[in-house]
């Protein structure tokens, strides 16, 4: 049994004895470490938490752990049931509210399970928050409200509102997109995708949806992860019903995978790449992504006239990247949009509607233009990701600073370590950083070809094992 614990939450395989797996008692100390944090940080706040929850299993245990604990300590729970990542964290500012609780374990497999703790902007804690909720946790210390002050629970469903805030951006172009006739393919990994998704593509006039495990019953058809050896099904399935796209979402649909129209992939790192080059014709500004993303992004956005910085890899590190230089968009190479005319989240949905919307707009100028024509026209790399298993005993922090220290004063080479260790050559790059939880390094390479992606990764591994 698994259980990890983290400043964005905490998370674990369902099951086994306390502190060995994501069970009721750890549920309800990390439930209750929160709420004595929001309520140091909002002493005159609403009050108010929104819960949202993937289509998993324990979906319901959770719910019922964390909302009895909530009112327990005296907040007022808004329930919006099966909900997407994106939903809740647009939910808790709709709602005035101090917090939300998400309970997903994003794109783990389905007997994982995870609480991930936002503030009162829908944003993840910083890591300051994110170690104060832990220290209480640990302490167990609580003071839980008397009868009279316990909170109450009402329901809502804010899946129609999302989707309306998506449709009033100004680069949603729903009458392109409506002119345009579309055929989509999706794919929701059985979890609330498939609730939202669907009704996304028919509020934007897409002409034919074929819908691939769009049950919201947390039985997870495939490995949930949206990456390529997980997406044999829709591949196949993309040229046999001859449609002009694909996408395959996460369980709780903040991460956003294309499928061109011959069932190849279109990359997960060209998610962002592309939603960003599309916003930065009409909005010309920055962009941020993390160390461990495509220098696509950088490439599009420096021929577009802005600037590109990278941030620690953490959703909270981009976001904050974001608002430091005022970025019109950004994210995560693993297919997360963050577009701050929506919100400061990762969001499957916003995604799916700024691609479609250029798409439309090429169509209209260009028939029969395909989702691989627009693959071409951006900068052509190849990721290739491996890690080094260590022992214990070892000393990552020595072995970081000894690669820093042999590239840092080489001509033309820039060393980057806000996380972990990144080395910038003239046309590849090399990040190493130290996983959180496992004591492995992670070394992710990436060149104009695959081979030369792997040369530089192995010559690092090499250099390590020394």
């Amino acid at each position: 049994m698994s259980l990890i614990k983290s400043i964005s939450g905490i998370r674990g395989t369902i099951g086994g004895k306390s502190g060995e797996g994501l069970n009721p008692l750890d549920i309800v100390k990390f439930t209750a470490a929160y709420s004595s944090v929001i309520s140091k940080k909002r002493p005159g706040g609403s009050r108010k938490i929104v819960v949202g929850r993937d289509a998993r299993l324990s979906g319901q245990m959770l719910y019922q752990c964390v909302s009895g604990t909530l009112i327990g300590m005296g907040f007022d729970v808004v329930d919006i049931g099966l909900a997407s990542t994106p939903t809740t964290e647009i939910a808790v500012v709709a709602e005035n509210a101090d917090g939300g609780i998400i309970l997903t374990a994003s794109h783990n497999p389905y007997h994982w399970n995870a609480l991930k703790l936002l503030n009162e902007k829908g944003e993840f804690f910083d890591k300051e928050t994110g170690e104060e909720v832990l220290r209480l946790a640990q302490a167990e210390n609580f003071k839980f409200k008397e009868v009279t002050e316990i909170g109450h629970i009402t329901s809502k469903d804010y899946t129609n509102y999302h989707i309306q805030k998506i449709l009033q951006l100004n680069l949603v172009d729903v009458e392109a997109i409506r002119k345009a006739r579309f055929s989509v393919i999706i794919d929701c990994v059985n979890s609330v995708g498939g609730i939202i998704i669907p009704a996304l593509l028919e509020a934007l006039g897409v002409k034919r949806i074929f819908q691939l495990n769009c049950i919201p019953n947390g039985r997870f058809a495939h490995n949930p992860e949206p990456i390529p050896e997980n997406l044999t099904q829709i591949s196949e399935a993309t040229t046999k019903c001859k449609v002009d796209v694909g996408f395959v979402v996460d369980p709780d649909v903040d991460r956003l995978a294309i499928i061109c129209e011959n069932g190849e992939m279109f990359g997960e790192e060209y998610t962002l790449v592309s939603c960003a080059d599309y916003v930065l014709q009409f909005t010309p500004g920055n962009t941020s992504s993390n160390l461990s993303s495509t220098r696509a992004l950088r490439d599009i956005t420096h021929i577009r006239g802005g600037e590109y910085q990278a941030a620690a890899v953490g959703e909270v590190n981009v976001v904050n990247k974001m608002k430091d230089i005022n970025a019109v968009i950004g994210g995560e190479g693993n297919g997360g949009i963050i577009y701050p005319a929506a919100h400061y989240g990762r969001d499957a949905l916003v995604g799916i509607a700024l691609f479609l919307s250029n798409l439309a707009r090429i169509r209209s100028q260009i028939s029969n233009y395909t989702v691989s024509n627009l693959k071409t026209t951006y900068p052509q790399y190849c990721i290739v990701k491996f890690r080094i298993d260590l022992t214990p005993e070892t000393d990552i922090d020595v072995i970081l600073s000894s690669i820093k220290e042999k590239y840092i004063n080489h001509p033309n080479i820039e060393v980057n370590d806000i996380d972990g260790v990144k080395i910038d050559f003239s046309d590849c790059w090399v990040h190493l950083r130290k996983s959180n939880t496992e004591p492995i390094i992670r070394i992710y390479a990436e060149a104009a070809t695959e081979q030369k992606a792997k040369d530089i990764a192995n010559e690092i591994i090499k250099l390590i094992k020394k």
